[in-house]
């Protein structure tokens, strides 16, 4: 991919001399979803699955953006003068966003870059390809510019805020993080009131994480994520007027179930109920997991599936089909959507020996119900961000 990256980069620019090579992963979320700005925890890992980047300084106040996996779109240029998402920029809001944020921070750039871009995570699948560009250019400008104050963490917040303020989706900080602090077979149990994260070993001695893509396209933007955030934020307000509390991740289920009735609308109060326990079955799969009990941790999988389906209402027909086909199959520990939801991909552990019938059986199933094809990846857990 090195060579395709560099040959490209020298047929739009001229040459490649002083380029710099960039890798940053995809992620997944094993369990913990829609927690992370409710204060609650969650146990994502990066994938070896993501986006290559190649990048230089230039000697004016340009910055190009090309990506190979959309041609016909050819060079976009923007002007470090001019930190305004804009239509016409297309994919590269994202790390133009990400150029605004370094700004917002005190961080400006005393010249411009080109960067060409080639990914192999699915878009729209919910596996972070927005996370992963962003922390691919934040890896890139404290590189490129010898910004050596910044830590990986301080790269997620940047991403995360960029992606807030300048793209307007209101996602919490899970995404970036995982993909700025992966570490190979290990996922993270990250509590994101704090930032406190442990990493935990992933072993599935005889299973394999397969990732479903049920090739429905979701923006999270244009969807109902910022309007779920909103109905927390307002459950949240009406919960403490009763009780002290900052998140609901503060709360367990007991406090909740007496609670519960300070929140008026039913709606809210079921969105409550998600972001309360999905949070503890969060802390309860990573307990599984480290005392070595994949069956349990399959169960919690499959508790948070319903949960978001049911409570959160985020799941979607395809969505379900896949992951009814899973339970129905022997050799699945567990199955749920992954990602903010209204699409993507399901996330699912399947003993070695079924994988094979796993893919098959349902592949077919799905295209006869639903019309066209899923597509399957047998996932393994990497590395961060980090210059290639």
């Amino acid at each position: 991919m090195k060579e395709k990256l560099l040959e490209k980069f020298k047929e739009l620019f001229g040459n490649a001399d002083g380029v710099s090579l960039y890798f940053s992963p995809g992620r997944v979320n094993l369990i913990g979803e829609h927690t992370d700005y409710n204060g609650g925890h969650v146990f994502p890992c990066a994938l070896t699955l993501g986006t290559y980047g190649a990048a230089r300084k230039r000697n004016d106040r340009l910055v190009h953006f090309y990506s190979m996996n959309l041609d016909h779109l050819g060079v976009i240029e923007a002007s470090l003068d001019e930190l305004v998402n804009k239509k016409e920029y297309n994919w590269a809001n994202y790390p133009f966003g990400v150029v605004w944020a370094f700004a917002e921070k005190g961080y400006t750039l005393d010249c411009g870059f080109d960067m060409v871009i080639w990914g192999n995570i699915p878009n729209g699948s919910g596996l972070s390809s927005s996370a992963s560009l962003e922390v691919l250019t934040g890896v890139i400008l404290k590189d490129l510019y010898g910004i050596d104050t910044l830590s990986m963490t301080d790269l997620a917040l940047i991403g995360q805020y960029s992606e807030n303020n300048f793209n307007g989706c209101n996602c919490g900080i899970m995404d970036q993080f995982a993909v700025a602090m992966g570490k190979k077979d290990h996922a993270i149990f990250l509590d994101t009131s704090t930032l406190n994260y442990e990493y935990a070993p992933v072993v599935l001695e005889d299973a394999k994480i397969v990732i479903t893509n049920s090739k429905v396209k979701h923006s999270l933007v244009d969807s109902a994520y910022n309007q779920r955030r909103q109905e927390c934020t307002d459950a949240l307000s009406e919960l403490q007027s009763v009780i002290e509390i900052k998140t609901l991740g503060d709360l367990d289920e007991e406090t909740f179930e007496k609670h519960k009735d300070a929140i008026k609308d039913p709606i809210r109060q079921k969105r409550a109920r998600h972001a309360v326990k999905e949070n503890q079955r969060t802390i309860q799969a990573v307990a599984a997991l480290r005392a070595g009990d994949i069956t349990r941790f399959g169960q919690l999988m499959n508790q948070s599936h319903i949960s978001l389906r049911d409570d959160y209402e985020v799941s979607c027909e395809e969505i379900d089909i896949l992951v009814d086909l899973a339970w129905t199959l022997p050799g699945v520990i567990g199955s749920r959507i992954t990602g903010g939801g209204f699409g993507g991909c399901t996330v699912s552990i399947v003993k070695n020996d079924a994988v094979d019938t796993f893919t098959e059986s349902i592949g077919q199933a799905y295209k006869e119900k639903v019309g066209h094809e899923a597509e399957f990846y047998i996932v393994d857990i990497g590395d961060g961000a980090k210059r290639l």
